[in-house]
C-alpha cells in the first residue's frame, strides 16, 4: 500500500518546528572489523578443509622412507541470502510535503534498515556461537569443546565458562597459543582483538588500557598490554544478544567470513495510472565462519 498525505497529515501544515526520526547519528559499521571480507559470483561458496601431514619421524640407515597420507576434509558452506525492502509513496504526499521530499527522507531510512539488518546477521553469528543446532562445516558449534580432528577432539572455550576478567582473559590467550592443527601440530597463532558486547565495555577499558594491573594495589604491570597480546585492542558489537558472552579474534586465517554476492542496489519507479512512486533497496551476502581457531569464546558464568 502507498504512503498517502493521511499518513503525513503534519508535514502537510505550515508552522511546524521540526521533523525527527529519521535523522538519528549511526554507528560505524561493527561488523566489518571482526570478518573477513570477500566477494562472490555464485549463489553460495565453499571452503574445504585439507589436512597436513604428522610430525616427521627418525629415518633409520638404510632403512626405507615412510609416507604419510592426507585428504580433504569438511566443507565449510555459504548461502547467500537476499536482503530487500521497498515503500512506495502516493504523488499528491509527494506534492504537498511542506518540509522537503517525504521520498527523500525515507530513501534515508531505507539505507539505514539495511545497514541493521546487515549488522544484526553479523552478529548472529557470535550470539548463537553457544546455540544448540547452529553448527559449521565440522558439525559442531563456533565456539565448542568438541571439534572433531584427526587428532582427537579439540576445543575453542574455556574449560569452565567465565565472565570477563582478567583471570579468563589470560586463560583464553594461553589456550590460543596452545592450538594445533588437525593432526596436531602446534600453530603460531595468538589474539588480536577482544570482541564484546556493551555491558563489558568499562571492563575491557580496565583490562587492556591500564598501565597497571586491575583491582589490585600491588605495582604490577598490566602483562596483557605491555606484552601486546591483543594488538587491535577490544570491539564493541552493540547487536550480542547475550550480555555476558565475549570473544577473541585470531590471527587465525579463514575463521570468521562474510561474502558479498550483490552490492547494494537502488531502484524507483513510477505508476502511470496511480502516480504512485516506489523506491527499493536490495543486496545479496551471507555471514560464517570457516575455520573455528579463528575465534575463542566463553558464554560467561
Amino acid at each position: 500500500m502507498a504512503m498517502n498525505r493521511a499518513q503525513f497529515a503534519k508535514m502537510l501544515e505550515p508552522g511546524l518546528n521540526t521533523l525527527f526520526g529519521l535523522e538519528y547519528d549511526q554507528y560505524p559499521s561493527e561488523w566489518e572489523p571482526v570478518f573477513e571480507s570477500n566477494s562472490s559470483t555464485r549463489a553460495f561458496e565453499e571452503d574445504v578443509l585439507l589436512e597436513g601431514f604428522d610430525v616427521a619421524p627418525v629415518k633409520n640407515e638404510g632403512a626405507a622412507i615412510s609416507y604419510d597420507s592426507a585428504s580433504q576434509q569438511w566443507t565449510a558452506r555459504y548461502q547467500h541470502e537476499t536482503i530487500a525492502l521497498a515503500f512506495s509513496i502516493t504523488e499528491e504526499a509527494e506534492e504537498d510535503g511542506q518540509y522537503g521530499s517525504i521520498a527523500s527522507r525515507y530513501t534515508k531510512a531505507l539505507a539505514r534498515s539495511m545497514a541493521s539488518t546487515k549488522e544484526i546477521k553479523g552478529a548472529n553469528i557470535l550470539s548463537n556461537a553457544f546455540t544448540s543446532g547452529y553448527t559449521g562445516g565440522d558439525g559442531a558449534l563456533l565456539c565448542s569443546a568438541s571439534h572433531p580432528t584427526r587428532n582427537g577432539n579439540q576445543s575453542n572455550v574455556l574449560a569452565t565458562a567465565a565472565d570477563l576478567s582478567e583471570t579468563s582473559l589470560e586463560s583464553i590467550l594461553i589456550n590460543i597459543a596452545d592450538m594445533k592443527d588437525d593432526r596436531g601440530l602446534r600453530i603460531a597463532a595468538q589474539g588480536t582483538m577482544l570482541v564484546i558486547p556493551t555491558a563489558y565495555s568499562f571492563t575491557a577499558e580496565r583490562l587492556l588500557e591500564s598501565q597497571l594491573r586491575t583491582g589490585t594495589a600491588d605495582n604490577d604491570i598490566n602483562a596483557i598490554r605491555s606484552g601486546g597480546y591483543l594488538p587491535k585492542g577490544y570491539h564493541v558489537m552493540r547487536r550480542l544478544s547475550d550480555s555476558d558472552a565475549w570473544f577473541v579474534k585470531t590471527d587465525v586465517p579463514d575463521g570468521l567470513k562474510t561474502f558479498q554476492r550483490t552490492a547494494m542496489k537502488k531502484g524507483m519507479e513510477g505508476d502511470f495510472e496511480t502516480g504512485n512512486v516506489r523506491y527499493k533497496v536490495r543486496e545479496r551476502y551471507s555471514f560464517g565462519w570457516t575455520d573455528w581457531r579463528g575465534v575463542f569464546g566463553s558464554e560467561g558464568a
